[in-house]
């Protein structure tokens, strides 16, 4: 595709996977027997999961603005396959915030803009910065989907099976990139990612 049909079909993307329903690939995680939770237990529950649905736009953004700016077609198609298991976590979020009576971020078109840019950026640093990017993201959603494990109410089987998925999957992506050439990304470009996430887990965690 030229540059014009990449952004026509990036622009499709941010509209599907903000107001559309996502489809997944795989069998859902979380069909196994449902627990008996209190309305506190399911509010909790609904908004961690919320915050890993936003997580998953912000993913769809991400790699779009990545892919778009890829230098290279091997890692383009890498981003790709990756954005293809994200769009797996998204449909799975979304259908386990649905049992639970909760609703997703009203700010999904903010964070999926914001991502997006940000993409976009590591795409032009070159194919090592953007797969480095890329590891060093998935690194840091492993490790906020195992702190949301530990703040699950602990009967919510259902949440539990889709995030443990999900962190299997953040680590296998970050592995591949780093085996395709991702750079470690410096400390400071670290840690303002983290910023970012934290700024982002606070607020769609409530709105």
């Amino acid at each position: 595709m030229n540059k014009l049909d990449q952004f026509i079909t990036t622009f499709d993307l941010g509209l599907r996977t903000v107001f559309a329903a996502p489809h997944a690939s795989r069998p859902y995680p979380g069909n196994v027997p449902e627990a008996e939770l209190s309305d506190t237990d399911k509010a909790r529950a609904a908004a961690l999961m919320r915050v890993n649905h936003v997580g998953e736009i912000c993913a769809q953004a991400l790699y779009a603005g990545q892919a778009l700016t890829a230098k290279s077609a091997t890692v383009r198609a890498e981003l790709e396959q990756a954005a293809r298991e994200e769009t797996d976590h998204l449909a799975w979020c979304e259908q386990r915030i649905n049992e639970l009576g909760g609703r997703k971020s009203l700010l999904n078109p903010l964070w999926f803009g914001g991502a997006f840019g940000m993409g976009v950026v590591a795409g032009l640093l070159g194919d090592k910065w953007n797969l480095g990017f890329l590891a060093e993201t998935e690194r840091q959603v492993e490790a906020h989907l195992d702190g949301h494990l530990k703040h699950l109410p602990p009967a919510d089987a259902r949440s539990r099976a889709i995030v443990e998925q999900m962190k299997t999957d953040e680590a296998r992506h970050a592995q591949t990139a780093v085996e395709h050439g991702g750079a470690p990304l410096p400390l400071p470009v670290k840690l303002a990612m983290g910023l970012a996430a934290d700024v982002m887990r606070q607020t769609a965690s409530r709105v």
